[in-house]
């Protein structure tokens, strides 16, 4: 079995409470046999994976299989082609580690996308903007990061694609199983 949650901010990615004022997904009405493939940390939301299944999620996390996620982050200001560039050839983060190449894109038109609930910090005198990133690794909060050594802080996160399995529409908040088609996108490399 694979489920996707349209996981909201202010969730954490596991089933147990860890003594902060998040919610954990046993809020969800999950069933009982699934875990989180991955995570997404309590101030990102978007598409997370939960399955009970263990070969399967061997193979989207295995960083040998390059499985690509896809997220649409607003960042603080326009970022400039150089920072763009950066990104997309890897940066140095946390320790020293290197990031691998990965796919960013601006938007034109810019996304419109539902308020979050809380909203996100708004500054006047500094614009903001959508970037779309694609990337094959998932360490640690590697998005925030990786915006953050081109100065580009992160305002919102939100994972939209895993393979080529795409939230969609599925409401926020909600959950749905995978069919057999829809594990078929999700393990395609493409997006």
């Amino acid at each position: 079995m694979v489920i996707a949650l349209h996981k909201p901010y202010g969730v954490l990615s596991q089933f147990t409470d860890d003594g902060s004022s998040n919610r954990t997904l046993a809020d969800f009405g999950l069933p009982k046999s699934v875990y989180p493939i991955g995570r997404l940390d309590a101030d990102s939301e978007g598409l997370l994976l939960l399955s009970d299944e263990k070969a399967l999620v061997d193979r989207l996390l295995n960083p040998r299989q390059a499985h690509p996620r896809r997220y649409l982050v607003q960042i603080e200001r326009i970022p400039s082609t150089e920072a763009l560039d950066q990104l997309v050839r890897g940066v140095n983060i946390k320790g020293g580690y290197r990031t691998r190449p990965c796919a960013v894109a601006v938007p034109d038109p810019q996304p419109v996308v539902a308020p979050r609930d809380p909203p996100i910090r708004v500054r006047k005198s500094v614009p903001d903007c959508w970037i779309i990133m694609k990337l094959t690794e998932g360490k640690n909060r590697q998005v925030r990061r990786m915006c953050a050594a081109v100065a580009h802080p992160v305002l919102r996160l939100i994972r939209t694609h895993m393979g080529s399995f795409d939230l969609g529409e599925l409401p926020l908040g909600e959950w749905r199983e995978l069919s057999k088609s829809d594990k078929e996108q999700l393990l395609a490399a493409g997006n």
